[in-house]
């Protein structure tokens, strides 16, 4: 619970310039409100207090120049995530007892292409929830499929975004932690853990909508503590999964996890 309130931290500091970076981006396509979309997208799974201060520091931050945030924000914004997704690999890896030998540049680098990963599962599902009900009509009635398709393409949708959310929470028990692994061996702690997610995010909403009130007891920062608690809870379920699945990993391999890279006492002991 304490690694899971550090790592809200990091996701704080990184949340913001991303979704500044991704707009700056998604206003270069030739989409009316493409990014408008997308947070239309987001505000289904977040709770409103949250996304109340995404709108506020978003309104305020995107009125100066996209251009500007493009070229020079992007080696900041990238670093910042990065940063964040860095501070997971090591949670990762005290979730699976292990000790991670890895250079800094290569553990960087894998957070860089974490990043990356999360980053198109967002918008893999945020662009299936963008088309809307009536792209299944005009998939119908453009490629000849049965009608039934377009009662069945509301299912679709969130299954496809459930999907990509599950592949990028595998993608981070398999990669981050140093550890040798199967990929679908993270499969039951990122079904887990999404649809814990999914669920507290909803139970969430509605806590914040009837029962709590953050605005009459913090004030301005009431929409912000709600975030943070959010966040909170988002990082408390995606370490549960990771000891879900070194707890499964250890009972299939008589209580032994192999790291991918060993420390270099350990090397200079072996050849010994």
């Amino acid at each position: 619970m304490q690694v899971a309130a550090g790592l809200s931290y990091y996701f704080i500091l990184a949340v913001f310039p991303g979704l500044i970076l991704l707009s700056t981006i998604l206003g270069a396509i030739p989409l009316p409100d493409l990014f408008g979309y997308i947070l239309g997208a987001m505000r289904r799974v977040l709770p409103p207090e949250t996304m109340k201060i995404v709108y506020s520091v978003l309104g305020d931050v995107l009125r100066g120049n996209h251009r500007a945030w493009l070229s020079l924000g992007m080696v900041g914004t990238l670093w910042v995530a990065s940063a964040a997704f860095h501070a997971t690999i090591d949670a990762l890896d005290t979730s699976y007892d292990v000790v991670d030998s890895r250079p800094f540049w290569k553990t960087r680098l894998l957070a860089l292409l974490l990043t990356g990963i999360c980053g198109g599962s967002l918008l893999c599902s945020s662009a299936f929830m963008i088309l809307g009900p009536r792209f299944g009509e005009w998939m119908a009635a453009t490629f000849g499929i049965p009608w039934t398709w377009v009662s069945l393409w509301p299912s679709v949708q969130w299954i496809v975004a459930i999907v990509s959310s599950v592949l990028a929470v595998e993608s981070l028990y398999f990669l981050g932690p140093n550890v040798k692994q199967r990929f679908m061996a993270t499969l039951p702690g990122a079904a887990l853990s999404v649809g814990c997610w999914l669920g507290l995010s909803f139970l969430l909403g509605i806590y914040f909508r009837h029962f709590a009130d953050y605005n009459q007891t913090y004030g301005t920062l009431g929409g912000f503590i709600a975030f943070m608690n959010w966040f909170y809870f988002t990082l408390f379920v995606l370490l549960v999964g990771a000891e879900v699945n070194a707890e499964l990993a250890k009972e299939s391999r008589r209580g032994r996890l192999r790291p991918r890279e060993q420390p270099e006492a350990s090397r200079v002991d072996r050849a010994a």
